[in-house]
């Protein structure tokens, strides 16, 4: 008598559960956006208790909030797509300055008492905006070319480029701050502008990045770099293009910031680079690269906002806020970690 064989389904084959199925149509995003609004009730919590008074219905905090998400959001979105290839970006805040003073001498009104250009004041608006984007985009180029070409470490490269963007910036305006800008000009920076900007930048990059070919590669470029060069990606290409969308972006964040305050400054953008890269990886991007997304870099934005502001409400002094923000960007990273370790 012979011997029958039953093999049972193995778990790779058993239909799917109703909480499978479930799982797989719930956005991806959802658990870091339950976060933010845990953050949200507790601080309005918070602020009952202790100064009896709301921090979520205070139109000008909420205000404030938003323009803040809006300007480090702008080149959390560049930010990203370079940690999605495993790299880094550190020249941000630095890019930030530089772009908002040359965009600021060239944005000067004939009612300034020393204009920096006195041949060129009262230029058009789209003068001082496309310098500003230039400058960072040729930034971005250099930091491309020097990681691609010379095999330089994206953290020594851009970290260069932090240092010399913040020494030009000092060289080019001698520590003086660049006032009297034009109505034009400021208008960008005004109201919901820097909002809507934002919006219109992270919703552009969302699309790119998932349904076109250069989201692919970037992806690609990110999850196996040997992999992608073998499938006949032209790594160094993308990659170049990358670190050239991210300085585009962050010259985009220093033409707006220098609209919003009505000048140019080489102190502008300190740390603003370190807040960019915590936004995305509490977004859910992965420092491993090839793991991100600009909707979850949108809401990292987001939390860092409401956590700086909310800590301002409560009166956490500014010195502990940085120690806990650091705290927050370990604690991130260390979750990236683990669950790639887990995946493994």
């Amino acid at each position: 008598m012979s011997n029958v064989k039953v093999s049972l389904p193995s778990s790779a084959e058993q239909r799917p559960t109703l909480f499978s199925n479930l799982k797989h149509k719930i956005p991806k995003d959802t658990g870091i956006f339950i976060v933010m609004l845990g953050i949200a009730l507790i601080f309005e919590l918070v602020g009952w208790y202790v100064r009896d008074q709301s921090f979520l219905l205070n139109i000008n905090r909420l205000v404030l909030i938003v323009l803040q998400v809006a300007i480090i959001g702008i080149i959390a979105v560049g930010v990203t797509q370079v940690i999605i290839t495993s790299g880094i970006d550190l020249s941000s805040g630095s890019l930030i300055a530089l772009t908002a003073v040359v965009a600021a001498s060239l944005a000067q009104t004939s009612d300034s008492l020393s204009p920096m250009f006195p041949a060129l004041v009262d230029l058009p608006a789209v003068v001082p905006v496309v310098a500003g984007i230039a400058v960072g985009l040729l930034c971005g180029v250099i930091n491309g070319v020097l990681i691609t070409k010379t095999g330089i470490p994206p953290f020594i490269a851009t970290l260069g480029m932090m240092v010399s963007a913040r020494g030009l910036a000092q060289y080019y305006t001698h520590g003086n701050p660049i006032s009297f800008l034009s109505d034009g000009f400021t208008a960008i920076g005004q109201g919901i502008m820097p909002v809507i900007i934002f919006l219109v930048v992270a919703a552009i990059f969302h699309v790119a990045l998932k349904y076109t070919r250069y989201g692919k590669y970037v992806y690609a470029i990110g999850g196996n770099i040997i992999s992608a060069k073998v499938s006949g990606i032209n790594v160094n290409k993308y990659l170049i293009l990358v670190y050239t969308i991210a300085g585009g972006l962050s010259g985009l964040a220093g033409v707006v910031l220098a609209a919003r305050v009505s000048s140019g400054q080489s102190s502008m953008g300190v740390s603003y680079e370190l807040d960019a890269i915590a936004a995305a990886v509490i977004g859910g991007s992965s420092l491993m690269g090839g793991v991100g997304r600009i909707s979850g870099t949108l809401i990292g934005a987001v939390i860092l906002g409401l956590i700086k502001s909310g800590f301002t409400f409560v009166g956490v002094d500014a010195y502990i806020q940085d120690i806990i923000k650091g705290i927050i960007i370990v604690a991130a990273v260390s979750i990236d970690m683990y669950r790639n370790r887990k995946k493994r």
